[in-house]
């Protein structure tokens, strides 16, 4: 585990990073991966990481599916089809944190081993106004996105 990844206590998974820490991670390391759980409408209204600089590409695979929001069945089939290296590092992003914890615990639970959920997600908490993407998260930390 990261010396700056916060323990889960349960052991569920590796434990929660920030959007730096997961951005630097990705850089640094040529197995690491970003996994944006959220869903296609999220992704094209709110955007995606852009990892083009670090020559990577963000793995959009939704854990829920929109409009149902019903847990995506293939979810771990699919990751494991695209990423079959267990020990490569993988990074987890949603909306705020939630559903992406969700899947690190079951890539975990899958025989993964460096799970890690990027607290605050892509838009992060709302800030005195009710607005994400200001106070926290990958938006609010200025990393590289793009708008669809």
């Amino acid at each position: 585990m990261s010396a700056a990844a916060t323990p889960n206590i349960s052991a569920a998974y590796a434990g929660d990073v920030s959007a730096q820490t997961a951005w630097d991670a990705l850089a640094q390391n040529p197995q690491a991966q970003l996994i944006d759980v959220r869903t296609q409408p999220e992704w094209v209204f709110s955007g995606l990481p852009n990892l083009s600089s670090i020559q990577k590409k963000t793995i959009p695979v939704s854990w829920k599916l929109y409009p149902t929001m019903e847990m995506n069945p293939q979810f771990v089939a699919q990751l494991q089809a695209l990423l079959p290296d267990q020990s490569a590092p993988l990074y987890f992003l949603c909306k705020t944190g939630g559903r992406s914890t969700d899947a690190a615990i079951a890539m975990t639970a899958a025989g993964y081993t460096q799970c890690y959920n990027i607290e605050s997600g892509f838009e992060g908490d709302r800030d005195q106004h009710g607005h994400r993407g200001t106070s926290n998260g990958w938006k609010a930390t200025s990393l590289p996105w793009e708008q669809a």
